[in-house]
């Protein structure tokens, strides 16, 4: 099983545009059943039964770096772990704790990825901001590039 996890508060504008992106994509692509696309939303915890099972993750988030709004990162494997244990949000402590229980629980993920883009702004609003909302289609890409690397068939939805 493979997992696409978008997750963000998408009441706090740019915050949300992991789970934007996972939306546009489901939007864009069909694909396999052995591919979950999860809005996961701030449910931290609680996505441990969404990812039993998971044998790849690919994780869209707001990512905060040192780079400008808008700049492109993605983490891998082991970098991964580690980046979520210098983070304090909600959701991104709630995937570090995930993490650890699958791999206690003897259901680790074998490959993680994780990519995002910088946000400009975490203010309250429901809405992306003009730079990071142009970029979501970059971000879309991105999720069918990585799991076409991982072998997954991906067929354009005819509008």
């Amino acid at each position: 099983m493979i997992t696409v996890l978008g997750i963000g508060n998408v009441l706090l504008s740019d915050e949300g545009l992991g789970v934007r992106a996972v939306e546009e994509f489901s939007k864009k692509y069909e694909y396999p059943e052995e591919v979950k696309v999860i809005d996961g939303g701030t449910l931290g915890i609680d996505l441990l039964y969404y990812l039993d099972g998971t044998k790849k993750l690919l994780i869209v988030d707001a990512i905060l770096g040192e780079r400008s709004p808008g700049s492109f990162y993605k983490i891998e494997n082991e970098k991964v772990r580690k980046y979520f244990k210098s983070k304090v949000s909600m959701h991104e402590l709630g995937i570090q704790e995930v993490l650890a229980l699958l791999d206690i629980l003897e259901k680790p993920i074998e490959e993680i990825v994780v990519i995002g883009l910088q946000p400009k702004s975490l203010d309250i609003s429901t809405e992306l901001t003009p730079e990071i909302a142009q970029k979501i289609p970059l971000l879309v890409e991105e999720i069918a590039n990585q799991l076409r690397s991982w072998g997954i068939h991906l067929k354009e939805r005819v509008s």
